[in-house]
C-alpha cells in the first residue's frame, strides 16, 4: 500500500508540499475526528480543469516558445503530474478573446441569412499558422497538444452568441434573443426555422472538431442565459431552452452525435431560484444529462433546485472566475471551501475554473476588461509562469482524485465550505484506493484525526493550516503520483493597467 500526504496553506506558503505520513494511534484525543465511510456512496467524478478561452491559447500560442507550452501542458494535464481531466472551451466567441468577436456563420454583406449553413466555419488555415484565423489560430493547436498529452480530456463547450443574423438584435455583441419559431428559408418547412438551424450549428460545430481529432463530450446550450453585458450573448429563459433543447437540439444531436450530452442551465445560481420541474417534465428531463451552475451569485441552497429534481441528472460547475485581490480568508473560501469541498458534497462531480491562463494584466480580453486573472498567470514577455490558489485547489483534485471515483460519506463540520469548523470531501475507487481533501475555514491550524471506517480504531493524526488544505491518497500496490509543484517564476503582476505601459489591448 502506497500513500501521498501533502499540505496547502492558505497563503500559498506551502504549496502542495509533500508531509511525511502522519503517526497512527488509537485514540483521537483532542483531534477533530474525520471518519471516511466508503459504505455511503454518491456522485462519480469526472474531473477538474478550466477553460481554454481565446486568451488563454493566444498566450500559450504567443508568450511562450514550444519547450515553455510543453512544460506547463504537461504539467497541468499529465495524468503522472497535475491531472487537469477537463477543459471548457466557447462555442464562437466570448469576452476573453486576442480577436475581433466572430460566430461560425458570419454572413459577407448583402447576405442576410444562411438556412443551409453554407458561410459556416470555425477557421481557415491550418492549426496555429499564421495566416489561421478564429478557432484554428489558437484554440485548435493548443487542444490538439493537450490531447497528445492527455488524449481522454473531457470537453465541454459553451456558446456566448448565436450568428448575429439568427438573433433579435442583428449584432453579436449585447445579448439579442434567438428568433425562436421565426422562418429563413424559401418555405414554411420544419428545418427553416431558426430554431433548427441554430441546433444544426451545433451539430456542424461538433463535427468541425471531430475532423480535427478532437471529440466535444458536452455542450451547454447557452452561457449565462439570463445575463445582458456589452460582449457576446443570446438571453433565453430557462422555458424557452427547455423548449428548444427537446424539440431541437436534443434531436440534432441524437441524429449525428448521440453520445454528446447536454447539461441544462450554464448560469449562476440565481438562474435556479426556482425548481427546474416547474417548467421541465420528467419525461423532459431525459433530454439533459444535468446541470450546469456558476457560483458568482445566488443562494448555495438553490443548487437543490436542480440537484434533487431528477434522479439521473449529474452536477457540473462550469465557470467560476478566478480570485484576484481577495484576502487569504476570502479567497480561500471561495476556492478550496465553497466549490472544492461545499458544491462537492452537494453532489458536483465536475468543476471547471474560468481562463486557464491571463497575463501579468488580466489580459487579453477584447472586451477590454482588466483586474482579472488566470489559474495561471503568464508573462506576456518572457512566458514564465505563476501558479495560483485555484491552480493548487485543481490539483488537489487532479493529482489526489482519480476519474471514475466516488464520492463517499466523510465526517464534516461545515454546511458550505466557509462556516463552521473543518470541512472534507471523500472518494473511493477500486479495491482500496481513497482519496481524501480536508479544508480548514478558521484562520488557526486545526487538529485533525481521520480514520476510516471498517480499519478500526485507527486514527492518523494531522494538522490542517489556516485557510489551507492537507490532501491524502492511498493507492493499492507500490505506484502513486507523488509528483511536486514546480517553483514559480518571478515578474512583475500588475491586474490594473500600469502607468508605464501603454500597450491597447485591443490591439493583441
Amino acid at each position: 500500500m502506497k500513500e501521498l500526504w501533502t499540505i496547502t496553506s492558505g497563503d500559498l506558503f506551502q504549496r502542495r508540499r509533500p508531509m511525511d505520513s502522519p503517526a497512527t494511534v488509537s485514540d483521537p484525543g483532542q483531534a477533530v475526528p474525520i471518519q471516511v465511510d466508503p459504505t455511503r456512496q454518491y456522485q462519480l467524478w469526472e474531473g477538474a480543469g478550466a477553460a481554454l478561452t481565446d486568451s488563454s491559447a493566444y498566450l500559450f500560442m504567443t508568450s511562450m516558445d514550444a519547450g515553455q507550452r510543453s512544460r506547463i501542458l504537461t504539467e497541468m494535464f499529465d495524468p503522472a503530474q497535475g491531472g487537469f481531466s477537463t477543459l471548457r472551451i466557447c462555442i464562437g466567441s466570448c469576452d476573453f478573446s486576442s480577436q475581433r468577436y466572430y460566430s461560425y456563420d458570419d454572413l459577407p454583406d448583402g447576405v442576410v441569412t444562411d438556412a443551409a449553413l453554407d458561410h459556416f466555419s470555425i477557421g481557415e488555415g491550418e492549426p496555429g499558422s499564421p495566416d489561421a484565423t478564429r478557432d484554428m489560430k489558437y484554440v485548435v493547436p493548443v487542444l490538439q497538444e493537450i490531447m497528445a498529452i492527455n488524449p481522454g480530456i473531457r470537453i465541454l463547450a459553451s456558446p456566448w452568441t448565436a450568428p448575429a443574423w439568427m438573433k433579435t438584435s442583428n449584432r453579436l455583441e449585447g445579448s439579442g434573443r434567438l428568433r425562436l419559431g421565426e422562418y429563413c428559408g424559401n418555405g414554411y418547412r420544419n428545418k427553416d426555422k431558426i430554431d433548427y438551424v441554430y441546433a444544426q450549428y451545433f451539430v456542424r460545430f461538433i463535427q468541425a472538431y471531430r475532423d480535427l481529432g478532437i471529440p466535444i463530450a458536452a455542450v451547454t446550450m447557452q452561457n449565462e442565459p439570463s445575463n445582458n453585458p456589452s460582449w457576446p450573448m443570446t438571453v433565453w429563459t430557462p422555458e424557452e431552452l427547455t423548449r428548444w433543447g427537446v424539440d431541437y437540439l436534443r434531436p440534432a444531436l441524437d441524429h449525428s452525435f448521440p453520445e454528446v450530452e447536454i447539461f441544462f442551465g450554464d448560469d449562476g445560481l440565481r438562474f435556479f431560484t426556482r425548481p427546474v420541474s416547474e417548467y421541465m417534465t420528467p419525461t423532459e428531463s431525459l433530454s439533459f444529462a444535468g446541470f450546469a451552475l456558476h457560483t458568482y451569485s445566488g443562494l448555495p441552497k438553490w443548487v437543490f433546485n436542480a440537484s434533487r429534481q431528477f434522479p439521473q441528472w449529474r452536477g457540473i460547475m462550469s465557470e467560476r472566475r478566478c480570485m484576484l485581490d481577495e484576502t487569504v480568508e476570502e479567497a480561500s473560501h471561495v476556492m478550496f471551501g465553497e466549490i472544492g469541498t461545499g458544491l462537492v458534497r452537494q453532489g458536483v462531480g465536475m468543476i471547471d475554473l474560468w481562463n486557464l491562463a491571463l497575463d501579468e494584466r488580466g489580459l487579453p480580453s477584447w472586451a477590454k476588461t482588466v483586474g482579472r486573472r488566470g489559474v495561471i498567470t503568464i508573462d506576456s514577455g518572457t512566458g514564465k509562469v505563476k501558479r495560483n490558489m485555484e491552480y493548487f485547489m485543481l490539483r488537489n483534485y487532479g493529482q489526489d482524485v482519480p476519474v471514475g471515483a466516488r464520492r463517499v460519506a466523510s465526517t464534516s463540520y461545515t454546511p458550505d465550505g466557509r462556516r463552521g469548523g473543518l470541512g472534507s470531501v471523500a472518494f473511493v475507487r477500486g479495491c482500496g484506493e481513497i482519496s481524501l481533501i480536508l479544508y480548514n475555514p478558521t484562520g488557526t491550524p486545526v487538529q485533525a484525526a481521520v480514520g476510516i471506517n471498517g480499519e478500526g480504531a485507527r486514527w492518523r493524526l494531522v494538522e490542517v493550516p489556516a485557510y489551507g488544505t492537507v490532501s491524502y491518497h492511498r493507492v493499492p500496490g507500490e505506484r502513486i503520483n507523488d509528483s511536486t509543484v514546480p517553483d514559480d517564476e518571478e515578474f512583475e503582476v500588475y491586474m490594473t493597467p500600469h502607468p508605464e505601459d501603454d500597450r491597447d489591448e485591443t490591439d493583441v
